[in-house]
């Protein structure tokens, strides 16, 4: 009987190409890189492929899981690949799946390989990158590899699409022969199989043998201490059971490599790599170009991005007024006009600054240069009570901090996994850059040092304080959490290769789209909301406003335009939202922000780059606006009320910069905190101790620079 849909899994070690290869077969633009940990959760993409057997097509459901060695987890990543493929009551347990290996180390990634088949699911290998074996003038004898594991085994190079048909058929290929067993535990331990078969209800005995090995990860307490005591009753530990079968299995996969490829020789590829890595993993040279790449990722995003943002603001303003020309003066000539396309505006504007912070992200792990960072990394993190490992999700907190949080699943140790997920939303996330964009265009004059912009100056600082605020919390951490458990850093060092423009060019649009999607929706509904809360107050007060600035007289004493003026900055002082952020001055007047700051603060909890559209609606309903000027023209020229002192100086601008940077204003990640750690309790004390962080240094940037 055809089933209706077929689970394909996708198993490998961290930097397979596992994730490239999904994409190829799926056609999904699901983000990878050339390091190890990007996939930390299980993606699946469904499909049809057609079957040249029976000229039938199938419906495929591809599943990507995290990255592992071998199937005696170590981490909370490799605990879903092994739960993913061993437990038979989960709804995408795989009919079949493919072991995608890596050509230059495949006697590591046939570790793997041989462990899945003993499951006794049906197997397919996937040699990928068998690019580095060519470019060394070796030649794997894939026909001869097939015979001595009883599965197809398919060539593959997943970046450039190659051999993706040839692993489609295959899957429908009947087995090369029979598969073979390559651990036979009834044979080594008959007593011991054959009580852990009965305790576990396992009809297949290494299934049995394996669930006794990982029983330290089993949540039913009746059911370890069992397997504890069958363990000790034949002198057992897990610890033996998974040395002893690795030593075996290392055995069997000499003698198959020996017959199926020549000696691995050093390839010009690796030659190159290890060249490169003498300057890039150098003590004191490492750290200075990792600092050189930063400073021209941060001076290009200001200087490429500046004229596109321009021309999409003007465009939106110039939009606004095209639109309120046309409808009929009223409520909805206001909500399309001051709420929606400010809010639209407020996204737009900063899509060329993503799409080029993300263009460098892309290629720096596309290279593999982020696999050397995380290494020249873990000499100084470890100071700090995290080690190398904490890179991925540190750097990764650059684009989004929820991702980063749950990468932080490949961290072996408890303890510095839960410094690594405290920390990471210290780093400036991408939802910061509107804001820090658009104030430090009002605050920063353009001056230029040679090739150096000192916006671009600025912007480079604000993440390194980020990441410096990130390791001192770590180091204070680490002596509040107690833990016995040993730490150590292994990484495999990827060969360096040449950037993909399409991967580049894919994830700029995925990340755009990502931005417009979620953070536009939010933004949108908010600035709309705004309006609403801007443009109405309670009781009678509006009505009152509108007479007094409606008399004879008043009009007479200011004039018709300046009695306008100050008509539609009593009512939006008088607004709903109005209320709300003089409700908030006494707390935040002493960082120098107004009400209208006040307002931004309380949206933006949602998300942080609410607060441009939030100043935009704001801004877009203050008469005090001339006409034409665009919302850093506005927010410049804006005034506190009595003083008449500018609200956006030097030194309010500074502090606003530094609250943001450093407060916990993203529900998002206080439920993935939540999520991951388990507890309440981290994202609350996470929560205060970032939003006490953020008060303070914006206290001490205004009262300095005041």
């Amino acid at each position: 009987m055809k089933k209706e849909l077929l689970n394909i899994a996708l198993v490998g070690n961290p930097n397979s190409g596992k994730s490239t290869l999904f994409n190829a077969l799926t056609g999904l633009n699901q983000k990878t890189g050339n390091f190890p940990g990007v996939t930390v959760e299980k993606h699946s993409g469904r499909v049809r492929i057609f079957n040249p057997r029976t000229s039938e097509r199938h419906n495929v459901n591809f599943i990507d899981l995290p990255g592992t060695y071998c199937l005696f987890p170590k981490s909370l990543d490799e605990l879903e690949t092994y739960k993913a493929i061993t437990d038979r009551n989960n709804d995408e347990y795989p009919d079949k799946i493919i072991v995608v290996a890596d050509a230059s180390n495949l006697k590591r990634s046939l570790l793997l390989c041989l462990q899945v088949l003993d499951l006794g699911i049906p197997t397919v290998l996937a040699v990928n990158m068998i690019d580095l074996l060519e470019r060394s003038n070796l030649k794997l004898d894939t026909v001869r590899l097939a015979a001595e594991l009883g599965i197809p085994v398919i060539p593959v190079n997943s970046r450039d699409r190659k051999g993706i048909l040839e692993l489609k058929q295959a899957l429908f290929q009947e087995q090369v022969g029979e598969a073979r067993l390559f651990e036979k535990p009834e044979q080594e331990y008959p007593e011991l199989t054959e009580e852990l078969k009965q305790h576990t209800g396992s009809v297949n005995a290494y299934q049995a043998v394996l669930k006794a090995a990982n029983y330290d990860l089993l949540s039913g307490e009746s059911e370890v201490e069992g397997l504890k005591q069958i363990l000790r009753k034949h002198g057992k530990t897990p610890f033996s059971l998974q040395s002893e079968e690795s030593l075996r299995r290392y055995r069997m996969i000499e003698t198959i490599l020996d017959n199926c490829i020549n000696q691995v020789t050093i390839t010009r590829a690796l030659d190159f790599t290890m060249k490169l890595d003498a300057v890039f993993t150098h003590p004191f040279w490492g750290f200075i170009i990792f600092l050189s790449v930063l400073f021209v990722v941060f001076q290009s995003v200001f200087s490429w991005a500046e004229l596109p943002m321009d021309w999409i603001d003007n465009g939106f303003l110039m939009l606004s007024e095209q639109v309120s020309a046309l409808l009929p003066a009223g409520a909805v000539n206001d909500l399309i006009t001051q709420g929606i396309l400010p809010g639209l505006g407020g996204i737009f504007m900063f899509i060329p600054q993503i799409a080029i912070l993300f263009a460098f992200i892309a290629m720096l792990e596309d290279s593999g240069y982020m696999a050397r960072v995380s290494f020249i990394m873990d000499r100084l993190l470890r100071k700090f009570g995290i080690n190398g490992r904490s890179v991925i999700p540190l750097i990764s907190g650059v684009a989004c901090a929820v991702p980063a949080i749950m990468s932080a699943r490949t961290i072996k140790n408890r303890k510095e996994r839960l410094l690594t997920i405290f920390v990471t939303p210290l780093m400036s996330c991408s939802a910061r850059l509107p804001v820090y964009t658009l104030l430090i265009a009002i605050a920063v004059p353009d001056q230029e040092f040679g090739f150096m912009n000192l916006k671009g100056i600025i912007m480079m600082g604000l993440y390194l304080i980020g990441f410096i605020a990130a390791i001192g919390t770590s180091w204070v951490m680490k002596w509040l959490i107690k833990s016995k458990e040993r730490s150590y850093f292994i990484m495999e060092m990827p060969v360096y290769r040449m950037p993909q423009l399409r991967v580049v060019g894919l994830t700029m649009v995925e990340k755009v789209k990502v931005f417009i999607r979620d953070a536009g929706k939010i933004i949108v509904a908010i600035s709309i909301v705004l309006w609403g809360l801007s443009s109405y107050g309670p009781g009678d007060r509006f009505s009152k406003i509108e007479a007094h600035y409606s008399d004879a007289e008043v009009v007479n004493e200011l004039g018709e335009q300046e009695a306008a003026r100050r008509m539609s900055s009593e009512k939006l002082r008088n607004s709903y939202a109005g209320i709300m952020g003089k409700q908030l001055e006494p707390v935040i007047a002493p960082l120098g922000f107004d009400w209208k700051i006040g307002i931004a603060l309380v949206t933006s909890f949602a998300a942080r780059e609410v607060f441009v559209g939030t100043m935009a609606t704001i801004y877009g309903a203050d008469g005090e606006d001339e006409t034409g000027a665009t919302l850093k023209a506005r927010m410049r020229n804006d005034k506190h009320d009595g003083s008449g002192l500018p609200v956006f100086t030097i030194a309010a601008s500074m502090a606003l910069i530094l609250f943001y940077a450093f407060a916990m204003q993203c529900m998002s990640t206080i439920a993935v905190v939540y999520r991951e750690t388990g507890s309440r309790l981290w994202p609350v004390i996470q929560f205060v101790y970032m939003g006490a962080l953020a008060w303070l240094a914006a206290f001490a940037a205004y009262t300095f620079l005041s």
